[in-house]
C-alpha cells in the first residue's frame, strides 16, 4: 500500500498534480510537472525548509492553520481536506473488528433484495459487494470479479467494454475508495486488496499514486450490457447505519429516455432469473 510517511506521500502527490495555472503563478520552464516545493511553501506562507520536512516525514505535528493553508494551495475538497487532517494527526475511526464491515443488517438486506424498480447493491469500505437485488445481478451477469467493484474495474478486461467511459469510472472509483477507506490503514484486508490491485493493474498503480480523495454520492454511469444494449443509470450512494464504510448504491434511468427501454429489458431479464446475489445463503 503506502509507506510509513503517509502525510509526505499525500503532499508530494498533490503537489505534482497541481499546476501553476491553477494557483495563478507564471509559467516557467521546469523539468517535472506540478509545483516546486518552494512554490508550495510560498503559497502556504511557511518556510521552504519546513515544507520539505513535512514531505520527508521529519515534521509530524503541523498545526491546523498550516494544514488549512496547504488544503487551500492544493485546492482540496472537503473529503480530501479531512483526509489530510487524518494523516497529519494519525486519527483512527472508531469502528469494531474488521469482520464487522462484512455484516449487513438483515433489514437492509431485505430492502435490497425486495427492490424491484432500481438497481440496488450494498458495499463495504473495501467496495466488496455484500448484497445485490435481482436487477443488479442481471446488470453484472456474466462478468468475473464482480464481487468487488475495484477488482471488476481493474482486473477484468471486459470492464473496459462494460463501462462506456472506463477511465472516468476508474478514476472516480479510486478517489471514492480513498475517501471511505483511507482512515482504515490497519485493516489487513484493505492492504491486501491494494497490493493485489497494484500488482495486477498498472492503471490502478498510476491512479492510486495520485492520492485523489473524493466521495461519490451521485454519479451517472453508462454501461454496455451484452443482452440489453447501452444505458445510463443515475446512481445515488447512501451511508448505511452500522459498520463504518457500508453504503447503499441505487441506480435508475432517466424517465422517458432511451436508457429506460434498455432498463425495462434488464427488468425482464432479472425476472427470468439468474445467479444469486453475493451473501445469499438461502
Amino acid at each position: 500500500m503506502d509507506g510509513k510517511n503517509l502525510l509526505g506521500e499525500f503532499l508530494r502527490a498533490r503537489r505534482e498534480v497541481t499546476t501553476v495555472d491553477q494557483v495563478g503563478l507564471p509559467r516557467t520552464r521546469r523539468r517535472t510537472p506540478g509545483l516546486r516545493r518552494d512554490e508550495v511553501a510560498m503559497l502556504a506562507d511557511v518556510s521552504t525548509d519546513y515544507y520539505i520536512r513535512l514531505e520527508q516525514g521529519r515534521e509530524r505535528n503541523p498545526s491546523d492553520q498550516v494544514l488549512a493553508a496547504l488544503a487551500r494551495v492544493f485546492q482540496l475538497g472537503p473529503e480530501a481536506t479531512e483526509h489530510l487532517h487524518d494523516l497529519a494527526h494519525r486519527r483512527r475511526p472508531a469502528h469494531g473488528p474488521v469482520v464487522s464491515a462484512d455484516l449487513l443488517r438483515p433489514a437492509v438486506r431485505r430492502f435490497i433484495e425486495g427492490c424491484d424498480h432500481a438497481v440496488a447493491l450494498a458495499l463495504n469500505r473495501r467496495l466488496d459487494v455484500l448484497a445485490m437485488n435481482p436487477l443488479a445481478t442481471a446488470l453484472f451477469q456474466g462478468l468475473n470479479e464482480c464481487d468487488n467493484a475495484l477488482r471488476l474495474t481493474f482486473l477484468n478486461p471486459a470492464a473496459r467494454d462494460f463501462y462506456l467511459n472506463w477511465e472516468q469510472q476508474a478514476r472516480g472509483l479510486v478517489a471514492h475508495f480513498r475517501s471511505i477507506g483511507g482512515r482504515c490503514l490497519a485493516d489487513p484486508f484493505m492492504l491486501e486488496l491494494v497490493e493485489e490491485l497494484s500488482f495486477g493493474s498498472e492503471d490502478f498503480r498510476s491512479m492510486w499514486a495520485r492520492h485523489d480523495v473524493r466521495a461519490r454520492t451521485y454519479r451517472s454511469v453508462s454501461y454496455r450490457h451484452g443482452e440489453v444494449g447501452e444505458m445510463t443509470l443515475h446512481n445515488e450512494t447512501f451511508r448505511i447505519g452500522g459498520p463504518a464504510g457500508q453504503q447503499l448504491v441505487v441506480g435508475q434511468p432517466t424517465p422517458h429516455a432511451p436508457s429506460e427501454r434498455a432498463f425495462d429489458a434488464l427488468r425482464r431479464l432479472a425476472g427470468a432469473g439468474g445467479t444469486r446475489p453475493p451473501g445469499d445463503e438461502r
